[in-house]
This record gives structure tokens, sequence and C-alpha cells, in this order.
């Protein structure tokens, strides 16, 4: 079968297209890469959630990167995604490899690689390695795990220490400690867990977990991604413990859901555009901000009132961590919950994230209910939604000649001032809010999503991108 990269590296349902031979053949075209660009003599470090056989896909990973001559640093256990983008940089290695199909359903695995600066490879890089994945098993050389590792190809490391180290130098985590916060923590039986104890724990703030086992089924969710409906059932803890704050993180740790004191999510866009106050109001920085299209507009307003840029992308780190080296961006993000910061690496970072929504709260003495009104305050308020529906991939192309051909004249009521095709079709109205309607990089399904200051017209406008899709009766 040939394999394609998505926005994010290589998913697959497991025993089905995702398969031990599949992955080596995968690891084979990245070894291939690495040593084409130079990047060979520098090493790969290599890691892996908590899905089902994750340990043992790394470990095969391994094997074949070792087999090309490339050495190896393979975590321990279990390891947050950003931490294994940060031991690219921390061990000056060329690039990263991380067993993770992050918010997919427990069906699935996947293979991300990382460059040289722990960032996601840009869309011209990740079509390299694909046009050099050998066809069979034939072409791809490996050696045994336990020789890769005693002869020292292979090294097992703990990317915790100097992960840590990194966090720790970026968030004055003592006044947190120091707060008295009730945190419900939600890493969605997921390789977060545990850290927020480790990093703001021992102080007169303490967390309350919820889910941390491991559990490759991921009961209570139908998959490990921040958002409703799949937070719903840890979100019903905050009032039982009477939590200040709920902090969620996707199953390999890079996305970051909030909800508030009263078991409310807050959404990805408001999180987004909280995060940008937090950076330009109360740490005084000033800097580019990078964000893809399909996120909130309310940073473009940040933008004008604080005199810094904002740069928009296509949809996926591929896009935006190379825009923010490009531009040393203070901040970048999208949609899906994933946020990345200056000094760091330019990869999603949802304990970060995390640790800065606390921070945040500190310095402002406000819980997340509140902090949402003092944003609003300076922008307005923003309503945003979305509808993921799969499709029968024959229509594909109906599909995206349906949308193509759209010239609407209105959306949910309200006026139609551009249409952008920088990552699927963007419908920009009249309030500056936006209807977009792309296929998903990394699932076989069709996304419609808005934003706009008009609450009463979000189910009226996403309805409306369903009809120009085609998904839905436009008589209806």
């Amino acid at each position: 079968m040939q394999i394609k990269f998505g926005t994010d590296g290589w998913r697959a349902r497991i025993a089905d297209d995702y398969t031990f031979d599949n992955v080596r053949r995968v690891a084979q075209g990245f070894a291939r890469y690495m040593q084409q660009e130079g990047l060979a003599e520098k090493g790969v470090a290599i890691g892996h959630d908590r899905r089902f056989q994750a340990e043992h896909f790394a470990a095969a990973t391994a094997e074949v990167l070792a087999g090309n001559g490339i050495q190896v640093w393979l975590t321990d256990g279990a390891t947050p995604t950003p931490a294994i983008s940060f031991s690219v940089v921390d061990k000056g290695a060329g690039g990263g490899i991380n067993i993770t199909a992050s918010h997919n359903p427990a069906t699935d695995c996947g293979f991300k690689v990382r460059d040289p600066l722990g960032g996601a490879l840009p869309p011209q890089a990740l079509k390299k390695v694909e046009a050099v994945i050998p066809d069979d098993m034939a072409e791809v050389q490996r050696v045994k795990l336990a020789d890769g590792v005693s002869d020292g190809r292979i090294q097992l490391f703990d990317a915790a220490p100097a992960y840590t180290q990194r966090l720790l130098s970026l968030v004055d985590v003592q006044p947190i400690k120091d707060a008295g916060f009730k945190v419900l923590v939600d890493p969605m039986w997921g390789n977060g867990a545990g850290w927020f104890e480790k990093l703001i724990g021992g102080g007169k703030t303490t967390i309350h977990e919820v889910h941390s086992e491991r559990n490759p089924v991921f009961p209570h969710m139908t998959r490990p991604e921040p958002i409703p409906p799949n937070v719903d059932h840890g979100l019903s803890f905050v009032q039982q413990v009477g939590a200040d704050v709920a902090i969620i993180n996707d199953g390999d740790a890079d996305r970051l859901g909030v909800g508030d004191e009263y078991g409310r999510f807050i959404d990805q866009l408001r999180v987004y555009g909280l995060l940008g106050y937090y950076f330009l109001e109360l740490r005084g920085e000033r800097g580019p901000i990078v964000k893809t299209i399909s996120t909130t507009k309310m940073l473009n307003k940040l933008g004008k009132l604080y005199g810094v840029p904002v740069h928009e992308t296509g949809v996926g780190f591929k896009y935006i961590a190379p825009k923010m080296v490009e531009v040393d961006a203070m901040i970048g993000g999208e949609e899906s919950g994933g946020y990345a910061f200056r000094q760091h690496v330019p990869e999603r970072d949802g304990l970060l994230a995390g640790l800065f929504v606390l921070d945040m709260m500190v310095r402002t003495g406000k819980r997340p209910s509140q902090l949402l009104e003092t944003l609003f305050e300076k922008v307005g308020a923003h309503f945003y939604d979305r509808i993921d529906s799969t499709f029968d991939a024959a229509r594909k192309a109906e599909i995206l000649a349906n949308v193509a051909s759209a010239r609407p004249a209105t959306v949910g009521g309200l006026k139609v001032t551009d249409i952008v095709t920088v990552d699927g079709h963007q419908f920009i109205m009249e309030d500056g809010g936006w209807l977009l309607v792309r296929f998903s990089g990394t699932e076989p399904i069709i996304r419609v999503y808005c934003e706009t200051t008009h609450e009463d017209r979000v189910q009226d406008i996403l309805q409306d991108g369903m009809k120009i899709a085609g998904l839905v009766n436009s008589n209806q």
C-alpha cells in the first residue's frame, strides 16, 4: 500500500493499515530522508503515547533507525509529545519520531515526525519523506532492539528532567503553588497523567485528577480530544470537588482544553484569545501572532489593539511551526486547542499552555468565567461551533466542486464579504466572523466551522455550510 502523510504525519487503523511492517517501512523512509538532508549523524529522538501497542511500535521504529546507522534516543515510557519535541533540541538531534495518533479514536495509531527544532515538518519535507518510503519490507534495514541497546546505538532515556527544567524557566510556578487553587486535571487516559502534580503540587494548590490510568479504549469519551462531548464526563467532577478550573489535555498532551469554575467548557478559540491577552496585557510581551484560518479573529483584534502583526496560515502545525520560526512569533496556535510559545519549541504544548492559564488566574485574581468577561470587554463576545461529518469517499470530488463553486450572498443571514481559499473555503461575513468548510488532514471527515459575534446565528451559519457542501438538502 502507498502511505500518505496528512496534516501531522501518518495515522491509520491498528492492524488494518497500521501494522508493524508498515511502521517499519515509514521508519525506513524517515531514515532515508535524514540521510538525504544531512541530519542522520545527529541522531533521532523517539517516543510514544499510551495507545495499544504504542511502546512496541516505537521499539520497532527504533530498530529501523538504528539499523540505518542512526543514533537513537528512545524514551523509557509513555511521554508527552511536547517533551519528545523538546528532547530533539536538548539532544541536538536531527529529528524526532512520536508514535501517537493524538486525539484520534482508540482504533488508530500514528507516526509523527519532527525537524531539528522539534517542530512539525513543513509540507515539502513531508513529501520528501513519502517519496522514499520503500514499497515492501525487502528494503528495510533493522537491528534487534536488544542488540541496539547493548551496543549503544539505541539509548533509553527519561525525557522528563530536561523538559521540566525548560517549563520551570518559562513559568514561575511558586505563586501557582501558593494560590490555594483546586485544579481538576483530566489527561484523558493519556500522557499528561501526573504532570500537573509534578509541576505545581506540594503547596496550597491541590490537584484532583480523573481519567489518569492507562486505558487505550478511552472510556467515557469517543476519543481523547479535549472538546465536547469527550470532556463532559471529566467536567462533571468540577463542582463535585469545588474546583476553580479544569485543565484538560488530549491523549498525547500537546493540546489544551479548559473548563470554568462551573464545569462549563471554554471553547478553544476563546482559550487562544485569552492566551493572546495574557501575553500582551499581563506579561507585556510583544511579537507576531501566528494562527490558522480556522481559529479566532479575536487575535486579529488584539493585534490591532496592541500593535503586533497577526499571520494566518493553513490548518496544522506543518504550516504554523515554519511560520513561527520565520517571524519569531510570540505565540502560535490552531482551532484544535494546540498552542506553541516563543523561547520553547515551535510545537503544541498542552502542559505549558495549562500552566499559563493558571498563571493568568494568579496574576488577575480571577477565575475562568471572569477572565472571559475581561477578554470580551476588549474585543467583544465571540461564538464558535463546528460540525464534523463522515462522507462517502466516492463523493469527495463532488463535495469539493460544490464548495469551490459556491458564491453565497449570505450565510446565516449575514452578508458574505470575501472568500479565502488558503485551506478549504472560508466565507468571511460582514461582522468579521467566518464560515469554513474543509476536509480534515488526519481523518476521513469534513469539517464545517464558524465564528461570529451573533450567538443566535451560529447554528444557521453551520447549516448553510452543510448545504454549501451538499451534505444536507439545500431546501431544508
